[in-house]
């Protein structure tokens, strides 16, 4: 496994790479928004642990520049802005994930194993139920033969429910298979996004089961 860290402080830069290589990961890095954006497009690169205080080209743009050509890289972003506001805006942008500094080794690590079961499950080419089809290989959305804009995690979120038709998911199962965090009880992360799905593809969509969870409506199977 190769994993590239975006990062212009040494010290974190070295911190990272050790905890990651003693964990039989190989490491390569990079110092700027540039020459990180040019190393994560490499095939080679199977993980992304993202600085979004970069010189030369912000994180935020490395990471949009990014999705445009390897849309399935998990990508890890290091911040030092903790508001929900901020982390919306960030996974929107199609950040798998997201950790504030300061951090703790082990838990990159344990944030890098789920993302990496995340990204090793098996997957075809399209997903499809009942009048909704999600083209995993071109990352595209379609209802009723429409394209859909969908954001890198509402289209990993959708891409759940479409795996297990009829399933019910609670919030904090959802949060582990999508965003690769345990939820902590105050985030309303998951009622934000099942909300922005529901508005893009139709409310009767996704169906909210009082008291367990959500899962994809008998009309969509």
């Amino acid at each position: 496994m190769t994993i590239l860290v975006v990062e212009d402080e040494e010290g974190i830069v070295s911190f990272v790479r050790r905890g990651l290589e003693d964990a039989g990961h190989r490491v390569v890095t990079a110092s700027d928004g540039v020459d990180g954006l040019v190393m994560a497009l490499s095939t080679d690169v199977e993980l992304i642990v993202l600085d979004l205080g970069l010189p030369h080209l912000s994180g935020e743009e490395v990471l949009r520049r990014l999705r445009l050509r390897r849309p399935s890289v998990p990508v890890i972003v290091l911040t030092a802005k903790d508001a929900v506001s901020d982390r919306i805006a960030n996974l929107d942008a199609g950040a798998d994930d997201y950790m504030v500094k300061p951090f703790s080794v082990n838990e990159l690590l344990a944030r890098v194993r789920a993302r990496l079961r995340t990204g090793g499950q098996d997957r075809t080419d399209a997903l499809t139920a009942g009048d909704i089809t999600l083209d995993l290989a071109r990352h595209i959305a379609f209802v009723a033969g429409a394209t859909i804009s969908l954001s890198a995690r509402e289209f990993d979120l959708l891409s759940v429910f479409l795996h297990h038709p009829g399933q019910v998911f609670s919030q904090t199962r959802l949060l582990d298979l999508v965003w690769g965090y345990d939820f902590d009880g105050a985030s309303n992360v998951v009622e934000v996004y099942i909300s922005q799905l529901r508005r893009k593809l139709g409310a009767e969509h996704i169906q909210t089961v009082r008291g367990v969870g959500y899962r994809l409506s008998d009309g969509a199977r």
